[in-house]
């Protein structure tokens, strides 16, 4: 199953703001009369009328309706919301693997039967969803999470779109190419050059033919367009790194704040592996400039830590990489992979362990606090 919240940070301020309700919101930058220079973060389905779409520019977007509702927007708002709905599919299933504020993968496989069947644990899903938050979720049901999440686009909002086994590949043939999930811009041309517009067309190739042309990506498209897609739901006991990023509303050049949301984010991210018992030794940064072009930069420590000060040092200096271009970041990113459990053994240098232990019980007593008080009853200061 994918489940997919519908026009998300505008439904929700639609939901909070009756005015707002039938009318043209757009939540991303300041569009200052037509001159702004950020992007739309989303937009409601009466703006989308106008042909206005996320990521687009805001001064394109006002101009295709000045006279929308321009909004900032309120991340922290919509991460309270999207934790309450997280909440409500956990009441479903244990397997859930989220993959952005507002959508995620399910395997129902060995719950569904506690809900009566696949389709009335899908509607099930979709009036809680709806009765709790005011919200509405679009969901698709297939046999393998490709086509979920295929089939959770195709009739938004409040859709469900349910693919059965023996009639998977008639329900993917007839699609543009493009809606395959795994073929980007560059393997679409060269599909489209191929004379390969449907899946149905990429399905008829001949396997070794698109391998020979297209490489690695040529075998695993051609696998989609057959319905092989044998990705499985990966819970939190499957996962292999610890991450969190952010979007700016607005394109942002401030240093300060820059360094301030790094630290946010390497805060959130040590937090988390605390939780789970984990340490990583590889640290990511992922940065996301005002073009849309984007990098990730890493670097993996002799030792594995999951202390804050360590994660935000680390990718703090491959920021400063980036800040002497002077480039709007558009986003960015922290992420620690290279896991392992955390275990407390004997360190060969004396010295050293109790400055270590030291700064766990640090941490723990933080964790307590802020389990206590809130996320931001203390912070870290950075050095």
């Amino acid at each position: 199953m994918h489940v997919d919240m519908d026009a998300f940070y505008a439904a929700v301020e639609q939901r909070d703001y009756p005015a707002y309700r039938g009318k043209p919101v757009v939540v991303g930058a300041d569009p200052k009369g037509g001159k702004g220079r950020g992007v739309v973060a989303a937009c409601s389905y009466e703006a989308r009328k106008y042909g206005i779409h996320s990521a687009m520019p805001i001064s394109l977007a006002y101009r295709k309706c000045p006279h929308a509702i321009f909004l900032r927007g309120d991340m922290k708002k919509y991460i309270r919301v999207s934790r309450q709905i997280l909440a409500i599919l956990e009441r479903f299933t244990p397997d859930i693997e989220p993959i952005s504020i507002d959508e995620a993968f399910l395997d129902i496989t060995g719950s569904s039967h506690l809900f009566g069947t696949p389709e009335e644990t899908c509607r099930k899903i979709k009036a809680a969803i709806r009765s709790e938050t005011g919200l509405t979720a679009s969901i698709g049901l297939a046999p393998n999470k490709m086509t979920a999440k295929i089939a959770s686009d195709l009739e938004k909002p409040d859709g469900l779109v349910i693919v059965s086994h023996s009639g998977l590949l008639d329900f993917l043939h007839p699609l543009p190419v493009g809606k395959l999930w795994g073929v980007g811009k560059k393997t679409l041309e060269a599909l489209h050059r191929m004379g390969v517009c449907t899946v149905g067309d990429l399905a008829a190739q001949d396997r070794n033919d698109l391998a020979q042309r297209l490489g690695k990506p040529g075998v695993h498209v051609w696998k989609l367009a057959h319905g092989i897609d044998p990705r499985e739901v990966r819970g939190e006991d499957e996962i292999k790194s610890v991450g969190n990023e952010h979007t700016f509303l607005q394109d942002e050049t401030d240093t300060q704040r820059l360094e301030d949301t790094l630290m946010w984010l390497s805060e959130k991210v040590s937090r988390r592996m605390r939780h789970r018992n984990l340490k990583g030794r590889t640290i990511h940064l992922k940065i996301r400039l005002g073009d849309f072009s984007t990098y990730t930069r890493a670097v993996t420590l002799e030792h594995a830590t999951n202390f804050v000060e360590d994660i935000y040092r680390q990718a703090q200096i491959k920021l400063e990489e980036f800040l002497y271009r002077k480039q709007p970041v558009r986003l960015i990113g922290v992420q620690v992979s290279n896991l392992e459990e955390e275990v407390r053994q004997l360190d060969l240098f004396q010295d050293v362990r109790p400055i270590r232990e030291k700064q766990e019980r640090l941490h723990a007593a933080v964790d307590v606090i802020k389990d206590r008080f809130g996320e931001d009853a203390i912070k870290h200061r950075k050095n």
